[in-house]
């Protein structure tokens, strides 16, 4: 079982910036670390994610504001600036392993953006 330790997030005002991190309990057979977010009624939808060969995707609505990086083997960090209120959500951890069909979630960190 892989345990997602989250940090980061929390409250800002419209065009300000914030960081998240996420460290995997296992560093091997990593395939995608990435970022989901979710309010509520709303499905789960991708942020970022990179996979292990170091390609990052963006979700559309973030692309340009949002970086991820990987800073280690089992860390992730999502730098997000020029934030907006339609980002508030609850962000999500997510990590998928290598022949290993179960997607493994933190907790989840709050990030609320006022205008």
């Amino acid at each position: 079982q892989v345990q997602l330790e989250e940090s980061g997030g929390g409250s800002v005002q419209s065009g300000g910036s914030l960081r998240l991190s996420c460290t995997a309990s296992q560093r091997h057979s990593i395939d995608t670390m990435g970022w989901f977010r979710q309010v509520p009624g709303k499905e789960r939808e991708l942020v970022a994610q990179v996979s292990r060969g170091g390609r990052a995707t963006y979700g559309e609505s973030v692309r340009g504001r949002f970086t991820i990086s990987m800073d280690a083997k089992n860390k992730i960090s999502l730098q997000m600036n020029n934030l907006k209120p339609e980002d508030t959500a609850t962000y999500y951890c997510h990590l998928k392993l290598v022949f290993v069909s179960t997607n493994y979630w933190g907790q989840g960190a709050q990030v609320t953006v006022s205008s």
